[in-house]
């Protein structure tokens, strides 16, 4: 998904789709920190999230695959892009804003979300605020179908099924099925099944480890627009 399929997130996951979000985000930040001028986003992908922050912050961004960096880096030139593990990046300098969103649901044990948390604490500016946005802990965690994809005026078109399953009782992983049809401008068709696996943990587990890292969770102060689509979790240093 996040390699040969990465030219086409503008119609799997347009960017259209999360200026809610992002101007939720951005009332947050304006809210606990007005002064900030840069963010570093961990996990950035295709950047559809950043395309809406980057007017108003300098962004750097970072991802695994240069696949997804190469789609953002189009997207929002004026953004540093590194490719980079979220677990042990260390980049120079420090940020106001530390964002990681639903890439860290890729981390699958204690230990790597505790390495992408030292992460975030360590490019933290002090007094910055961190942003962290799993899509579900193990309280929220439902298993269900989700489906979603857009065409595009050259005729092209994508969609995709999501497949969530249960989790199994004490498990902190579960098992995610994607199908993936891609339509060219000829009508010619693809499908791939891609099957993921991503962490699942108590809110008491992110919580430890956060202040661990050096971090301190504190109230968000205006209600989260997307509240049951996601988990936010708001921290700053200690």
């Amino acid at each position: 998904m996040y390699a040969d399929l990465a030219p086409w997130f503008g119609l799997l996951s347009p960017p259209e789709e999360y200026e809610d979000e992002a101007d939720h985000l951005l009332a947050l930040i304006h809210r606990l920190a007005p002064g900030a001028r840069t963010l570093l986003e961990l996990g950035a992908g295709a950047g559809s999230l950043a395309s809406h922050l980057a007017p108003h912050l300098a962004c750097t961004l970072t991802d695994r695959s240069p696949d997804m960096l190469a789609v953002s880096r189009a997207r929002i030139p004026a953004a540093r892009h590194e490719v980079a593990d979220m677990r042990t990046l260390r980049l120079p300098g420090r940020f106001d804003v530390v964002l990681v969103h639903d890439a860290i649901g890729y981390l699958t044990t204690e230990a790597d979300l505790a390495a992408a948390l030292a992460t975030v604490a360590h490019h933290l500016a002090p007094g910055g605020l961190a942003l962290l946005i799993p899509d579900e802990t193990a309280e929220t965690h439902r298993a269900g179908t989700d489906h979603g994809g857009a065409d595009a005026p050259d005729g092209r078109g994508a969609r995709y099924l999501e497949w969530s399953h249960p989790l199994r009782p004490g498990a902190t992983t579960a098992d995610v099925d994607y199908v993936i049809v891609t339509r060219e401008a000829d009508g010619t068709t693809r499908t791939v099944h891609d099957r993921h696996v991503v962490g699942v943990f108590p809110e008491a587990t992110w919580r430890r480890l956060i202040g661990a890292a050096g971090l301190r969770v504190v109230p968000a102060p205006i209600p989260d627009p997307l509240a049951g689509e996601h988990v936010l979790l708001v921290a700053r240093r200690r």
